[in-house]
């Protein structure tokens, strides 16, 4: 049975779309863009603020759902230049353990919402 996830510590949703979808044993993340619910503006105008935002979102999002980091199984990240990889990458891998990273896909896309730099997105295992 579907399951909508709403985490009031991560943005909301903008569109007609929930923050996330969980369906046993999967929860699947709408795409995250860098935004501080807190002020509702992007945590920062540089790649790497951007990227732990969004990350910062995600996680916020898969603990409401009983999710962890570590359960996450795929990403896809969007970047709006894909010369941003490296210090995306980064601060990416600060999020998970060493030795469990999930799957990856990483595209450049001509825009993203709000101009952001990055939108990640994530499938996850329920613990």
């Amino acid at each position: 049975m579907k399951k909508i996830i709403a985490a009031d510590n991560a943005p909301g949703a903008i569109g007609p779309y929930s923050q996330a979808v969980a369906a046993a044993p999967l929860v699947i993340t709408s795409g995250q863009l860098p935004i501080d619910p807190a002020t509702g503006s992007f945590a920062g105008s540089t790649i790497e603020a951007q990227t732990r935002q969004s990350l910062t979102n995600i996680k916020a999002i898969l603990e409401k759902a009983g999710c962890t980091m570590d359960g996450i199984l795929k990403t896809t990240v969007f970047l709006s230049d894909m010369n941003n990889f490296g210090a995306m990458n980064k601060v990416y891998a600060e999020f998970f353990s060493e030795g469990s990273y999930p799957a990856r896909s990483a595209v450049e896309v001509a825009r993203l919402p709000k101009d952001a730099l990055v939108e990640i997105e994530a499938i996850a295992a329920q613990s």
